[in-house]
């Protein structure tokens, strides 16, 4: 071999060499922006902003935690909303996920009680049309949905009103794949609700006055529903807990049924005591699709669980508690990750779950104090 020919094998030896050493420590791409709201001390709220990594790995984005006075929050892509039960307040999302304030209104004033105020937010899939829960926004008893115009170009909010009253509206809703009609369920003084909207064009809601069937119970039983989650189609999955009609006491596990949306907006089920599956979670606080519409997140008192979601049959179970303390919010990635705060237990868990496996991430559970709101931007 000529001291030529060893001279260019030596490079590109070198040169491999180099880029197999870059390929190892390459940190993982990353694929979301997670924002926590918390409280760090009394009546001091921040938001903790991290960027998730493909194995679901969070590291602090430059600047968090965020002084940001607000509890709950949602996210269209270009700003985050935050809301302190009075005003609602738009931040500005960097590329780097770094949060700046641009703009704020008061929502309460907009009730004309002065008492109340937004909630719960939430926005349709476009992302042009804010929502919120307006909590005692309706002669100081009944809850109301109001909405906001966003504008692109400044994050400022215009109020265009707020739709129905009453006091059983206590969740955000849930829209479908056709972004037309959203769902919620609670009840009132023992009074099952499964709540239905109909989104108009100028992103105004229309109560359906929905009265579905609630699904066969036990003989004796009746059920008392909690939450909704819409798959990316025309589903929709919602936790019904059975009750005693005459002690009018928990008389079981917690069951999720799963109902279907005519192209009315009405709603269908075959869900009965017998083909839901029975969830450990006890009391559930939280109900969340996963984008690809075949699992659904339960969080509730007892902890966190996972099944399989199957369109208009019946849901089927997957995995066990992943978590055995109180979980009170989730949020989903594009990634297959899913993140879920416990306020009582100061953490954020992060999982990695696809329909034939489940990982804990690296580093969770993560501390945070007194987590108050978790929304999740994921990175396309």
């Amino acid at each position: 071999m000529t001291r030529h020919i060893r001279l260019v094998v030596c490079v590109i030896a070198t040169l491999c060499a180099g880029l197999a050493a870059a390929q190892v420590t390459s940190p993982p791409a990353s694929v979301a922006f997670v924002y926590v709201s918390s409280s760090p001390t009394s009546n001091a709220y921040e938001i903790n902003g991290f960027t998730a990594a493909s194995d679901g790995k969070l590291t602090p984005i430059s600047g968090s935690p965020f002084s940001a006075d607000v509890q709950n929050m949602a996210v269209n892509g270009k700003y985050l909303f935050g809301t302190n039960g009075i005003e609602i307040y738009s931040f500005s999302i960097a590329p780097d996920g770094g949060l700046e304030k641009v703009a704020s209104i008061n929502a309460r004033r907009f009730n004309g009680y002065n008492c109340g105020g937004p909630y719960a937010l939430f926005l349709d899939h476009t992302g042009t049309t804010l929502y919120d829960e307006d909590f005692d926004g309706n002669i100081c008893a009944n809850n109301t949905y109001q909405h906001f115009s966003i504008d692109r170009a400044t994050g400022e909010l215009t109020y265009r009103g707020a739709n129905a009253a009453s006091p059983a509206l206590g969740l955000p809703l849930s829209f479908i794949g056709n972004n037309v009609y959203a769902y919620g369920s609670d009840s009132y003084q023992w009074n099952p609700l499964i709540f239905g909207f109909k989104r108009n064009l100028n992103g105004s809601l229309t109560n359906l006055h929905l009265n579905p069937p609630m699904p066969a119970a036990r003989q004796g039983d009746f059920y008392d529903p909690y939450g909704a989650a819409a798959d990316p189609t025309n589903h929709i999955a919602i936790s019904v807990l059975p009750f005693n009609g005459t002690t009018w006491q928990p008389d079981g596990p917690l069951q999720l049924a799963t109902y279907t949306a005519t192209n009315t907006g009405g709603l269908t089920t075959a869900s009965t005591f017998s083909n839901m599956p029975a969830s450990a979670v006890k009391y559930a606080t939280d109900l969340k699709m996963s984008p690809s519409g075949k699992l659904i997140a339960v969080a509730g008192t007892a902890g966190l669980q996972v099944f399989h979601f199957n369109g208009s049959q019946p849901i089927t179970h997957y995995t066990g508690l992943l978590v055995t303390e109180q979980i009170d919010q989730m949020f989903w990635d594009d990634a297959n990750h899913l993140y879920a705060i416990s306020c009582s237990g100061n953490k954020l868990f992060v999982f990695t779950i696809t329909p034939t496996s489940v990982t804990q991430a690296p580093g969770s559970p993560y501390t945070i104090t007194n987590p108050q709101n978790i929304i999740v931007l994921p990175k396309n």
